[in-house]
């Protein structure tokens, strides 16, 4: 008995003293030059390293962790995937965090690295683990996989190795695991597809875009609104929209929103798929699609026009979308008197709403009113005006008021609405002629933050880069706006001060 207690003693005695010296080791590297570290390294001294991170002692390993993490940094990525393949396979399967994220950090310096890259498509096992890292329980390892995975298919030679080879059924296999495994594989497979037309053509032989799809139009309600955000990332490339019509997906969307009236649990889906159509719109022709499918247009108005506070906030931000564009303004003009009352309504919202809601209302509104200088048509300006007028009885007090409110999100909130309206002559004339507009603009002293000492800033730009803010303010007003562009955002003026003898 007494051996086996001196063993021990002695065992523990090495484990302490180890310790001490990977502590030391971890404090001497911080001083050390990365070139003199890339100079001294051998691989024997990172396969100790490796090696003394299958100890079960959890402060051994995070000493090694911290340790591998300086000296990895140094190495070239060829060199790592090199040298240390072995060791990075048994890293994505150690039962350790942060082992996992120190090995899959370095797997995305290595797919970032032209010249390393076909190293690991030559290593189908480590290809499999990072597979497998997907179905994790740290997002921040899945994350990180995803991003690797998503890199890796960037080649012809990555897209043949996933796609058309046994990984394929890994990542079937993957995806098995749960719910959320699923559809970080689908994330995984929406970004490949973004990459080019030839990436959604593997993506979609897989079968995986189909099962992505099934499940968006099937019956399970919480699924559709998990799978929605996903196609509407697919739709922002031109190959993705292109795919999801032929396969006849957005008439199947068009026919769900049309179907949701007679949907008790319509409201845990709808929203997505009215921000589908806000993204397509958009990135497409929003007159194609608002005339192609008119459902979107209605189905927008009635929940902007709702009384429920999710609905209406899902129906200003698409609205806000929708009119970031000229084209999208001119379709909502057509609508005439339903949009002009829907703009009463956001700009009650705007200022009687809760804050949230305030600031999405506040948010939709500089897009809505915005003109690019190139665009300022006399049509297009007369109806911006008109837009400005139906917010309110007085909407540059308004907005005054709001950005004179002691809450910062609130207050640039209302400056955005200024700036996007600051280079349009309608909206110069209405500043000029409201009371201490002017000397509110020029104030520096009412801008308590950085965030609304930016925002002050982007509208005195905005109305001094206008063509006609020297005509309509004259000249003094423009050489005080000019001089605080000139001053920057965070000037401050100097104070004299006098010292006088015998002061207290």
């Amino acid at each position: 008995m007494a051996e086996v207690a001196a063993a021990l003693l002695e065992r523990a005695a090495r484990r302490d003293a180890e310790l001490e010296e990977l502590r030391a080791l971890r404090v001497a590297l911080q001083a050390v030059p990365p070139a003199a570290l890339r100079a001294r390294l051998g691989e024997h001294h990172l396969g100790a390293l490796f090696a003394l991170l299958s100890a079960n002692d959890r402060e051994q390993v995070s000493a090694c962790v911290s340790i591998l993490e300086r000296l990895l940094q140094a190495l070239d990525p060829l060199y790592v995937i090199q040298n240390l393949r072995e060791e990075l396979q048994k890293g994505l399967c150690h039962p350790e965090d942060s082992v996992k994220i120190l090995t899959i950090a370095q797997v995305g310096r290595i797919v970032e690295d032209p010249g390393a890259v076909t190293e690991i498509l030559n290593s189908p096992e480590l290809l499999r683990q990072i597979i497998n890292c997907i179905g994790g329980e740290k997002i921040a390892v899945a994350k990180e996989a995803i991003k690797s995975l998503s890199r890796i298919a960037q080649t012809q030679e990555g897209l043949e190795a996933l796609f058309v080879s046994s990984l394929l059924s890994d990542l079937r296999n993957v995806m098995a695991t749960s719910d959320i495994v699923r559809y970080r594989v689908y994330e995984l497979i929406v970004e490949i597809s973004s990459v080019s037309a030839e990436s959604l053509n593997y993506c979609a032989n897989s079968g995986l875009i189909s099962e992505l799809i099934g499940e968006l139009t099937g019956e399970d309600v919480l699924v559709r609104a998990t799978c929605i955000e996903m196609v509407t990332s697919l739709a922002h490339t031109p190959q993705g929209r292109q795919y999801l019509a032929q396969q006849g997906v957005i008439d199947k969307i068009s026919n769900i929103i049309l179907g949701a009236e007679s949907d008790p649990f319509s409201s845990f889906y709808l929203p997505g798929f009215v921000k589908f159509f806000g993204n397509l719109a958009v990135v497409d022709s929003p007159q194609q699609i608002c005339e192609r499918y008119p459902v979107f247009m209605e189905k927008v108005f009635e929940m902007a026009e709702s009384q429920d506070p999710t609905m209406i906030g899902v129906a200003v931000d698409t609205l806000g979308i929708l009119g970031s564009n000229v084209e999208g303004k001119q379709v909502l003009q057509k609508t005439r008197s339903r949009f002009q009352n829907l703009l009463s309504k956001i700009g009650h919202q705007a200022k009687n709403a809760p804050t949230e809601l305030r600031l999405r209302c506040l948010d939709a509104i500089s897009s809505l009113l915005y003109l690019p200088p190139e665009q300022q048509t006399e049509d297009l300006l007369r109806m911006t005006e008109s837009w400005f007028t139906s917010l309110s009885s007085q909407p540059l007090e308004l907005f005054r008021s709001i950005s004179t409110q002691p809450f910062p999100d609130l207050h640039c909130g209302a400056l955005r609405v200024f700036t996007a309206i600051a280079n349009q002559p309608w909206a110069q004339k209405l500043m000029l002629h409201s009371p201490g507009f002017v000397e509110y603009v020029v104030d520096r002293s009412v801008e308590p933050d950085k965030a609304s000492k930016d925002a002050k800033y982007e509208l005195v730009k905005a109305l001094v880069n206008s063509k006609t803010i020297a005509e309509i303010f004259g000249n003094q007003y423009y050489l005080r706006l000019r001089a605080y562009l000139q001053e920057g955002p965070y000037y401050v003026k100097a104070v004299s001060t006098t010292a006088v003898e015998g002061a207290e």
